[in-house]
């Protein structure tokens, strides 16, 4: 007999603690969830990140300071229109600078186009250019006679090496996994700010909770009358 009065109970009970508590909700500020995803929207409206523009930006430093060491080099060896002929135009693989200089504006068309105008988000291009890189180096140093040349034999070889692998580890833990991870506070914050909609519809002010207390009618007729019953018979 008291069975179907106790499941009315019991489905009642988990319909309420199915609801989000008070609290919950109220919790919840549409105003700072606003706020934040307007700041996440500048950020794609100005079409980079910041930790991407920077990651361009040591691209193009590995570009300017290879050149810059060329023509040290260049100087170096006797004037630069005399040195510049005899590595361009009499390219000999074992003693010229020159395809190191070309290695730099490679990985510099390669990654600024991939990171830059495309935006890419995988880090195939960057192992692209590491691994040509890497094994270019590696071939010259083997077989060419750049040690045997003096300082710059060593130097540039070995600085182009480390700028590829700077610019992979950048990439790699730095560039992709923070752009991730604001891509995933700009979805969660944009679910919060639908639920909170859909709890809030809009922004109730205090009157609309206020109701006046409600007047008996007749009140201030009985008032009376008990006010004249009261007075003292002359």
């Amino acid at each position: 007999m008291n069975r179907a009065p106790a499941d009315a109970e019991n489905g009642h009970s988990s319909s309420v603690e199915s609801c989000p508590p008070l609290r919950d909700v109220h919790s919840i500020n549409p105003a700072q969830l606003m706020a934040r995803i307007e700041s996440y929207e500048g950020r794609e409206k100005k079409g980079i990140s910041d930790v991407r523009r920077t990651f361009c930006l040591f691209v193009t430093f590995d570009l300017l300071f290879i050149t810059l060491l060329w023509i040290i080099e260049l100087n170096v060896k006797g004037g630069i229109e005399t040195t510049l002929e005899k590595e361009v135009l009499q390219y000999d693989y074992s003693s010229s600078y020159f395809d190191i200089f070309l290695l730099a504006v490679f990985r510099f068309k390669v990654l600024i186009l991939a990171y830059a105008m495309c935006r890419l988000r995988h880090w195939w291009a960057i192992a692209f250019t590491t691994a040509v890189t890497s094994a270019f180096l590696l071939a010259k140093v083997i077989i060419s006679q750049l040690f045997s040349q003096g300082a710059f034999g060593y130097v540039l070889p070995i600085i182009s090496f480390i700028l590829a692998w700077i610019e992979t580890w950048f990439l790699d833990f730095k560039v992709l996994p923070q752009e991730a991870e604001e891509e995933n506070r700009f979805l969660i914050a944009q679910d919060a700010s639908e639920r909170a909609a859909f709890l809030h519809p809009g922004v109730l002010s205090d009157g609309q909770f206020y109701s006046p207390p409600e007047s008996v009618a007749g009140s201030d007729e009985d008032s009376e009358e008990k006010q004249d019953s009261e007075k003292p018979v002359v």
